[in-house]
């Protein structure tokens, strides 16, 4: 048996469909057999019927039966009869139940003692089955014979041996040969090929080895960080990860239901309708904010299914947040070592002069100067994070001989609903950024850009405008594209597809002034309640 178990699969799919193929062969062969026969006893039922009426109504039979040598007319008659009808047995009875004729001489003149002619001597016809002590099977038909004057004077039993199985077999054995061995040898490559395609497949690999493989890639697809949610053509859940239930908050097996009644405001079975992946988006799902992929499952170039890869944004915007943190730390330091080296050495140059009050009065300048800008801003904007990135945007611009001017109105204190610290401090600085790119591009000497924050009554309108180079034509509907940029710069065009994310997440909006050569202003505006059920989704 554990032989058995160790086979390799092609073997044990032959195996068993040949086995199949053969056990059927065997119901079907049983079932043949058994219609055979009947076919064979109906056959010499009615041969013996026909034979047993034919001797009933002999003119001879009729006048002889009744006189003293009957058997002696009778006998020779009888056999030739027997021998022509091809019957195993033909005995005459008359009326005292004794035989007239009879295959074997010694009987006749002896009493018939096959104990079912009763009928016959009533003037019944009809057939009989009897078994001798041999074991062998008889149909025997009994007629009764009618003389001239509607006198019943004996009966005619005409017997008909039944073949044996073995005999049937023996008859049909080279039909019956010729078939088994065509069934069994089609039957074998027809199982084989099916074996193989099964093999093909399971990739060449045995049970064991799926199931091994099964279960480390269930493991391995739990214990991953990311949620991931796969659906069919017909929207029915087919895979779900622990780490995807853990985020929305989904419990149970939820396999095979819809996916819109686990996860109502999802919308993953869009991509089955676009058929085209959407890539690095943020959504609001089961009112968390994820970073998602969505990408179709096709077959043959039909759309078949959609999967959703996604991130906790919570956990993203952390880790994004410390990315940034650092960046701007370092920025500014490296700002403002290049401007306080320069102002230093401006103080010495006054001090050499024997300019030690003009000295003086410029580091109380630029003291009041800084320390009235940061008192401004701390005092309007209630965010350290959007005031240290601002106040290092205008150091940065100082350095590359660009004014920054922050509108005096500037002021927020409530943060629009799914929009972190994090969001708008990659919206203002990659404006900016992109605004400074502009103006370094230009040959104007008053390079100027302009930044609006404010708090609205129902929305947080953010502006900023530049004087520098504006957007080509043509490029407008092409910017917030992943990867594109007009600059020829290694890790560019990624800025603006940010803004543009993070933007539609909360259904609010972009609007873009830009001429050529005479400068570009961007607005957006960003709701400060998000509607229910309004949003994106997976």
């Amino acid at each position: 048996m554990k032989a058995l178990l160790q086979l390799p699969i092609r073997w044990k799919i032959t195996g068993l469909s040949f086995g199949i193929v053969a056990f059927s062969l065997i119901i079907i062969g049983i079932i043949l057999l058994g219609y055979v026969s009947e076919i064979k006893e109906e056959e010499r039922s009615q041969q013996a019927m026909i034979t047993a009426q034919l001797v009933a109504q002999n003119q001879t039979v009729q006048d002889s039966i009744e006189l003293a040598n009957a058997s002696e007319i009778l006998q020779p008659l009888i056999e030739r009869m027997r021998v022509l009808n091809e019957q195993d047995y033909i005995v005459i009875l008359n009326m005292d139940r004794i035989r007239l004729t009879h295959p074997i001489p010694e009987r006749l003149g002896t009493p018939f003692v096959g104990g079912d002619e009763g009928a016959a001597f009533a003037e019944h016809i009809y057939i009989s089955k009897a078994k001798a002590e041999d074991g062998t099977e008889t149909v025997r038909a009994f007629v009764p014979i009618i003389n001239r004057d509607r006198e019943q004077v004996g009966v005619v039993v005409v017997g008909s041996v039944l073949p044996y199985l073995s005999d049937i077999i023996y008859e049909f054995g080279r039909t019956a040969l010729i078939i088994i061995l065509i069934t069994t040898l089609f039957g074998f490559w027809g199982a084989w090929l099916l074996a193989n395609h099964i093999k093909k497949q399971t990739f060449e690999m045995e049970p064991s080895e799926l199931a091994r493989v099964l279960e480390e890639r269930t493991a391995t697809f739990n214990a991953i960080h990311d949620g991931v949610i796969a659906i069919d053509e017909h929207q029915r859940i087919t895979v779900i990860n622990e780490a995807a239930k853990r985020m929305l908050n989904v419990h149970g097996n939820v396999v095979g239901k819809q996916i819109s009644d686990v996860i109502p405001d999802t919308r993953l079975p869009e991509i089955l309708e676009i058929g085209q992946p959407v890539y690095q988006r943020e959504f609001y799902v089961q009112n968390r904010a994820i970073l998602s992929n969505r990408i179709p499952i096709t077959d043959q170039g039909r759309t078949i299914g959609a999967v959703a890869i996604f991130q906790d944004k919570t956990e993203v915007n952390r880790l994004a947040k410390e990315l940034t943190g650092v960046q701007a730390f370092v920025d500014a330091l490296r700002v403002q070592n290049h401007e306080y080296s320069n102002k230093l050495h401006t103080i010495a140059g006054l001090i050499q002069l024997n300019q030690g009050n003009k000295a003086l009065d410029y580091i109380f300048e630029l003291n009041e100067e800084h320390s009235a800008l940061s008192r401004i801003l701390m005092q309007q904007i209630h965010d350290d994070s959007i005031v240290g990135l601002l106040l290092g945007k205008v150091s940065r611009g100082k350095e590359l001989g660009i004014s920054l001017k922050i509108n005096k109105s500037s002021s927020f204190v409530n943060y629009p609903e799914g929009i972190t610290n994090h969001d708008l401090v990659v919206i203002i600085g990659n404006l900016i950024d992109n605004s400074y790119d502009a103006l370094l591009e230009t040959d104007t000497s008053d390079k100027t850009v302009y930044i609006l924050v404010k708090e609205l009554e129902e929305e947080l309108f953010i502006q900023v405008s530049d004087n520098g180079i504006g957007i080509p034509k043509g490029y407008k509907e092409r910017i917030f594209t992943r990867g594109f940029s007009t600059k020829k710069k290694e890790g560019r065009g990624i800025g603006l597809f940010l803004i543009q994310s993070i933007v539609e997440r909360v259904n609010g909006t972009i609007d873009i002034d830009s001429e050529e050569n005479e400068g570009t202003t961007i607005s957006i505006t960003l709701p400060l309640k998000r509607e229910d059920g309004v949003g994106h989704a997976l």
